[in-house]
């Protein structure tokens, strides 16, 4: 018969010996343990230092080459657009509200452009029509409008907000920009769509338009925050005029920096300057 005193010396012993075996263990493996965080920790933190200087020479590159296309871009955008009338478009981070979308954006694209052919409205010149839809889509508080774009031109630009409205290519206003950007292009003679490098990520309308099959024969720039970007969004204009549409910058889906060869000013006939261009502030505020 085994008595309760063997059965508390039998746990004391097992309890003594794991206590012994973890001592043991733990001071046998803490200089080697030890000396890999060390080594560990010194690895991340150069990798920490590689990273960082990489990002302060590509910021130093950034401000480099927008300091150079702003010195070149007087003589590379030189009578680029001359003749031609170029009205913005700005999408804010608001909801663009009416239905139809398709409807809305094709008579509101037909108000400010015109492909200045035969039969066609003439660039430059008001009409009442366009003065009363227009002043009737800002009493209702959709659109904000700056100068005249009711004197229609025959070039359009999109400029994105800031920040998608989410990371879905399905987002219904990045889908509802690129149907509007659609209709300035079936109206007038070319339209690009323009974002910040942040406000043309994932869910953008530039998203939807490169990745979401929805391109069609727009003009996509994604730096148009940077110098560099706005000459492109100048030389873009210049190429659909020609026919000729792409997707430019440097984030996901460009294709190219920018058009190429882009056309030098030697190649251009020079012709008056055109007023500023007129503004239309899509979306209710």
């Amino acid at each position: 018969m085994i008595d309760f005193r063997y059965h508390l010396v039998s746990i004391v012993a097992v309890f003594l010996a794991l206590g012994l075996g973890l001592l043991v263990g733990a001071t046998a493996l803490q200089p080697t343990a030890l000396g890999g965080l060390i080594r560990l920790s010194q690895q991340e933190r150069k990798q920490i230092d590689s990273a960082l200087a990489t990002n302060r020479q590509l910021s130093r590159q950034i401000a480099s080459n927008d300091q150079f296309a702003q010195s070149v871009a007087p003589q590379l955008l030189d009578q680029l657009l001359a003749g031609e009338r170029v009205v913005v478009v700005e999408a804010p981070g608001t909801s663009l509200q009416g239905s139809p979308v398709s409807q809305a954006s094709q008579v509101i694209a037909s108000a400010i452009l015109t492909k200045d052919g035969p039969g066609q409205p003439v660039a430059g010149q008001r009409d009442a029509s366009s003065v009363a839809l227009l002043s009737g889509f800002g009493a209702g508080g959709f659109l904000n409008v700056t100068g005249h774009p009711d004197a229609r031109a025959t070039l359009a630009v999109v400029v994105l907000p800031d920040t998608p409205p989410s990371t879905s290519i399905s987002d219904p206003q990045s889908q509802r920009l690129v149907t509007l950007a659609q209709q300035l292009n079936l109206i007038g003679q070319g339209t690009v769509v323009a974002g910040s490098v942040t406000g043309s990520g994932p869910g953008s309308a530039i998203d939807v338009m490169r990745n979401g099959g929805r391109a069609g024969h727009l003009s996509s720039v994604d730096n148009a925050d940077h110098a560099v970007g706005q000459i492109v969004v100048a030389q873009a204009l210049y190429e659909q005029l020609r026919g000729v549409s792409g997707s430019y910058g440097s984030g996901p889906g460009a294709t190219a920096p920018g058009p190429s060869p882009a056309p030098t000013p030697a190649s251009l006939q020079p012709l008056p300057n055109q007023p500023s261009h007129p503004t239309v502030r899509a979306g209710k505020s």
